[in-house]
């Protein structure tokens, strides 16, 4: 794992690329260990470098591991399955093209051949039957949340419970205090996603349906009161671990934050050379290192302004 961590894109590498023309930039990543996966100088063969350097690293990360790692580490990556779910979800509400679609994507566990016919299916009920994987901690909640006929948030909710809560059973029992620390910060930072998205839209009367347990700074009525509208409620959070993210007072400032807070928390796992803690801290920074290639990539290419992706690129 820490030779993995090794080949990890340098910090110099993405304040150059950032103010580099999009044929330039081509060039420098040309130079990279995503050489390998380049073939074509546009837009998407740049998607389609990314997207298999980091299916590559981290597709092979369980066979490094056995035992009761092995199986908390399969379920980590499918935090990248539940997110891509979600993408392809949503993307069918506003007719993204399968293109724009794959773009987005990130890592996973799910086979080449099922993501390729979640992006190609018509609408949800056709992603559900795509995605038809025995023992798939999601396969199951995607059909019944699907079935239940609710909007995309309440599916999405669903698959969050689902998925939380099936990693935070595997946390306790393989006693694993860095993962269940660490899952706390995850959900606390869905919750707060989620309540902002509520707030955004005008707020809801059954806000408790939308809430995920198992976090530990963000309380269910927290929640409530800001998904209701009451979103400077989020001051509650200052001195607390997540303080951070009490500035927000929009989702990109809450997601910008949230995001660069997980980060620095998923690397404190480097430290956890016996548990889960060092493939968390690499799977997060790798899909860290896709997240900002795509967007340097659509500013070189769109000849957008640098200002336009800065924030968003970096974390300081």
């Amino acid at each position: 794992m820490r030779v993995r961590r090794s080949s990890l894109l340098p910090e110099g590498f993405f304040q150059e690329a950032l103010n580099l023309n999009f044929d330039d930039f081509v060039g420098a990543l040309g130079e990279t260990p995503y050489a390998e996966h380049l073939s074509g100088e546009d837009l998407g063969a740049v998607d389609r470098a990314v997207a298999a350097r980091l299916r590559q690293v981290v597709g092979s990360l369980p066979g490094l591991v056995g035992g009761e790692t092995r199986e908390a580490v399969v379920m980590l990556l499918s935090r990248a399955d539940l997110a891509n779910i979600k993408t392809i979800l949503r993307a069918k509400e506003v007719g993204l093209s399968a293109e724009e679609i794959r773009a987005s994507l990130v890592g996973g566990t799910l086979p080449e051949a099922v993501l390729q016919a979640m992006i190609e299916a018509p609408d949800a009920a056709g992603v559900v039957q795509a995605l038809v994987l025995p023992g798939h901690p999601l396969s199951a909640a995607l059909r019944e949340a699907v079935a239940a006929g609710g909007e995309v948030e309440q599916i999405e909710v669903a698959l969050d419970r689902a998925y939380f809560e099936g990693l935070r059973k595997l946390a306790g029992r393989i006693d694993d205090a860095f993962l269940q620390d660490y899952l706390a910060y995850e959900i606390d930072g869905v919750n707060l996603s989620t309540a902002f998205k509520l707030a955004q839209r005008g707020g809801t009367a059954d806000a408790d349906a939308y809430f995920v347990k198992g976090g530990r700074h963000v309380s269910e009525a927290l929640f409530t009161r800001i998904a209701g509208g009451e979103v400077a409620a989020v001051d509650e959070l200052a001195g607390t671990p997540l303080e951070p993210l009490a500035a927000a007072r929009d989702l990109g400032e809450l997601e910008h934050a949230l995001r660069c807070l997980l980060l620095e928390r998923a690397g404190l796992g480097a430290f956890d050379a016996e548990g889960a803690g060092l493939v968390t801290a690499f799977v997060r920074a790798m899909e860290w290192e896709a997240a900002r290639l795509r967007l340097i990539a659509r500013r070189a290419y769109y000849r957008l302004p640098v200002e336009a992706v800065e924030r968003e690129v970096f974390c300081s």
